[in-house]
């Protein structure tokens, strides 16, 4: 067995910090972050679409609160679409983490509709695992169930903000399936950020850059997204109140 290379962890966390939205910088930079995010916000403005649901008054645009707001711009990644999703759930950052961190036997395939199964193929460390997931057919069966591999990673900060980022990655316990098509993952996460003096309200900041695979129309995709992050906001909500306190 060939030993497996991960890939590199530090940068895929740090690119996806919550001040910038794909915005590339080293660490000597780091000190740097605040003052640039004025600027990073007005090149976003400039070079985003946004989705709002139907219930939410075009005012709301960019940010909506109780709701969620969809914005994206094309990837560096791949032929495809970076996609930011931001909202504030009714629910602690704890109650919102436990509904979506990556872990095997986790809530997330009791709320998520576009989470069929999730498993971990390979535990790295204790914040690093190996993961495969699983998606149910979708848009009325024109997109076939999916597998997507990933090397996943999980961090907390000292504000109290958790994340979970991903990545594509082969491994050779995990061949493409019958029955599925192999998608990829391209760096993505999401974050759960404390709302400052409301501890029961969370920031959820996320980035989906997904290759679903296969030969769909590029009309379907890009309806699909959209839609599908609103509808992931609109679960977790749900899922979040259910918890018992």
């Amino acid at each position: 067995m060939q030993p497996l290379e991960i890939p590199k962890i530090g940068w895929l966390v740090f690119r996806f910090s919550p001040c910038h939205w794909d915005w590339d910088y080293s660490s000597d930079e780091r000190g740097a972050a605040p003052s640039l995010r004025k600027e990073a916000a007005l090149r976003l403005r400039s070079h985003t679409r946004y989705y709002i649901p139907r219930c939410c008054p075009p005012a709301a645009i960019p940010a909506v609160r109780g709701e969620v707001a969809v914005s994206w711009r094309p990837s560096t990644e791949f032929a495809g679409n970076l996609y930011k999703g931001e909202g504030i759930l009714p629910a602690s950052p704890h109650k919102v983490w436990e509904c979506i961190k990556p872990v095997a036997g986790g809530l997330r395939t009791k709320w998520d509709q576009n989470v069929k199964d999730f498993e971990v193929i390979e535990a790295i460390t204790d914040t690093v695992s190996i993961c495969r997931t699983t998606t149910p057919s979708a848009c009325m069966r024109i997109i076939s169930p999916r597998e997507f591999v990933d090397v996943v990673v999980m961090k907390q900060y000292e504000d109290g903000t958790m994340l979970s980022a991903a990545t594509n990655v082969e491994h050779p316990l995990c061949p493409p399936q019958p029955n599925f098509v192999r998608g990829f993952n391209y760096p993505c996460g999401c974050f759960c950020i404390p709302v400052p003096g409301e501890p029961d309200r969370t920031e959820l900041l996320t980035f989906f850059q997904t290759d679903l695979g296969g030969y769909l129309p590029q009309t379907v995709v890009d309806s699909f997204f959209p839609s599908s992050i609103s509808g992931f906001y609109s679960n977790l909500t749900k899922a979040v109140k259910a918890l018992k306190a």
